[in-house]
């Protein structure tokens, strides 16, 4: 069985699998693989970004020799490769867990309940719950939602339609340790300079793919690429922007604005400022484009898989 087709059924048979179950609740890999990678940052840890990019190449460098063992062990077997790739993609995307969360917000605000909404979104996101209105609670879960939309979902899918099994587990293991180490804290301001730069790197095909295919999937594509081109750039963050851009114009909502994540406030630019202020309604409108944005990179995978396929049997030739 040709690679591009283990790779279609493998991926799609993994989504579906998160559609179906969600996140594993017990043993999940990627809480295993943030257990080893903490151990690998207590042995390492110094005030020096050299000893956190060596700690970044040794977690993420050991998760892809890790998927291309693996794969290697299985290749002679179709059946076993395209469960291999189910298993990997299962255990790296997010979808589920992520329209879970979000549709959980949304149905508290929805009855009135901000306590429980504010209780709850530290589950999506690291903003600080307790300075926020109803309505900022529902702008942060849409702005989580598309983010996450590509860190979740789309980026893992492209890293495996062009690495495969070890591509999806690469992907996963550079976000993670992101999440873990990148933020701008002082304890991890050097040490953790690597691994946000490699996330920037992995998630940079992703966020611009994700961006494109919610212009396509969204209520309004024109407004996705005006505000995509107008206010991406704003943005902090290299990948986010263009992706919460994209939404945002997708949605016809407004995005951006100020903040506070763990006691520092931060005012960043509006993102598609024509758009109306987010209700809570437009939770599950973010959600619905976040879905078809996922089935929509699955096969946007698959054709690259085979684009990747056809210009390496071509260099052969």
């Amino acid at each position: 069985m040709r690679a591009e087709r283990v790779f279609a059924y493998g991926a799609a048979a993994g989504l579906l699998g998160d559609l179906l179950l969600g996140d594993p609740r017990r043993g999940h890999p990627v809480a295993a693989f943030g257990r080893a990678a903490g151990a690998v940052e207590r042995a390492l840890w110094r005030n020096h970004r050299g000893w956190g990019a060596l700690h970044a190449v040794v977690c993420a460098g050991g998760a892809v020799a890790l998927g291309a063992a693996a794969a290697r062990a299985v290749r002679r077997s179709p059946t076993a490769s395209v469960a291999l790739t189910a298993a990997a993609t299962w255990s790296v995307v997010g979808g589920t867990s992520l329209a879970r969360e979000a549709r959980t917000i949304g149905r508290a605000l929805q009855a009135g309940d901000i306590e429980a909404a504010r209780a709850r979104l530290p589950h999506l996101c690291g903003r600080d719950p307790q300075a926020l209105d109803a309505d900022g609670i529902a702008r942060a879960v849409v702005e989580s939602v598309a983010e996450n939309t590509s860190d979740a979902v789309v980026g893992a899918l492209v890293w495996g339609s062009l690495a495969g099994v070890p591509g999806l587990l690469g992907f996963r293991a550079v976000n993670t340790l992101d999440a873990m180490v990148g933020h701008k804290s002082p304890k991890y301001l050097r040490f953790g300079w690597a691994s946000a730069r490699l996330d920037d790197l992995a998630g940079w095909p992703g966020a611009r793919l994700t961006a494109a295919l919610a212009a396509v999937a969204g209520d309004s594509p024109r407004g996705a690429v005006r505000a995509w081109r107008a206010d991406a750039a704003k943005h902090p963050s290299p990948n986010a922007g263009p992706v919460e851009a994209s939404f945002a114009g997708a949605l016809g909502v407004r995005l951006g604005g100020t903040l506070s994540y763990g006691g520092r406030v931060e005012h960043r630019p509006l993102l598609n400022r024509d758009g109306r202020a987010v209700r809570v309604g437009d939770i599950e409108r973010a959600v619905r484009l976040s879905r078809r944005v996922g089935l929509l990179a699955l096969g946007a995978g698959v054709a690259g898989r085979r684009i990747v396929k056809g210009l390496s049997r071509g260099r052969t030739s």
